[in-house]
């Protein structure tokens, strides 16, 4: 490696999912349920080889296309809220939210590890897969990631690592 530094960045038509959820601000305010066409953007921030190139990014790109496509046309849930209990059953999910139960088939659902399902808490969400194995990265020489996602037209979240954290 030279030591140079460049940032590639992957923003691709299929990077993309839609999905309904609510946000949830306290434990008696909530969002109506709706819906989203979320996008997902990844920018990888390392050091150019003698190869002239950071990486093979295409694991980076089928990584996040993955994670869109498991999303894409479900209803999303976070299991994680101090203010939503989710019950899973044979036959539905169940969410239990201030004093009522909204009820789910188990095939439209997705139940994610967060506190709540916001473009915050998603980009967190790709970013940790993304990065979840920092020895990868670093063989790659990848020091930085920042992924961004939105949920329309300038309206984004970043979720940023760095080598240093890992």
């Amino acid at each position: 490696m030279d030591g140079r530094l460049t940032t590639i960045e992957l923003f691709k038509e299929d990077m993309k999912f839609s999905a309904g959820h609510f946000t949830i601000f306290s434990a008696t305010e909530r969002e109506n349920l709706h819906g989203h066409n979320f996008t997902v953007s990844a920018a990888l921030t390392g050091r150019v080889g003698r190869e002239g190139l950071m990486a093979d990014y295409g694991a980076f790109k089928r990584e996040l296309k993955a994670m869109c496509d498991a999303w894409n046309e479900t209803f999303m849930l976070p299991n994680c809220s101090p203010h939503l209990q989710v019950e899973r059953t044979d036959s539905e999910v169940l969410a239990h939210y201030d004093g009522t139960t909204l009820r789910f088939l188990p095939r439209d659902v997705t139940v994610v590890e967060c506190a709540n399902v916001t473009i915050e808490e998603l980009a967190r969400l790709f970013g940790e897969r993304l990065t979840a194995e920092p020895e990868r990265l670093r063989e790659r020489g990848v020091v930085g990631v920042t992924i961004k996602c939105a949920s329309g037209p300038g309206q984004w979240a970043s979720w940023v690592w760095t080598e240093k954290q890992a």
